[in-house]
């Protein structure tokens, strides 16, 4: 179920108020955050993140097409290393 259209999207207000201190100050240091649950507004574009993904911070650059998304989107939380290993069988013909 999405959002009501009244309330509008979702944005930390500590992680705008982030953003809007380093656009002020004009540095371009990564901004840690834990908010995944974040959309990724328009001024946000341009700025790197560090999102948690519960064990670690991810780096995430914000371009154009995420505007809209959430953080989290960007952060996976499970690494898929693979199904079950097949391991080759030696036929020996003796």
């Amino acid at each position: 179920m999405s959002r009501s259209l009244k309330k509008g999207p979702y944005i930390e207000q500590k992680l705008m108020k982030k953003v809007q201190a380093q656009k002020a100050s004009g540095s371009r240091d990564p901004i840690k955050t834990w908010a995944r649950a974040s959309q990724i507004p328009p001024e946000f574009v341009g700025y790197t993140f560090l999102v948690h993904n519960g064990k670690n911070h991810i780096t995430v650059k914000v371009v154009e097409n995420m505007v809209g998304h959430r953080l989290g989107e960007f952060a996976p939380t499970r690494i898929f290393r693979g199904h079950g290993r097949v391991v080759a069988r030696e036929i020996s013909k003796t």
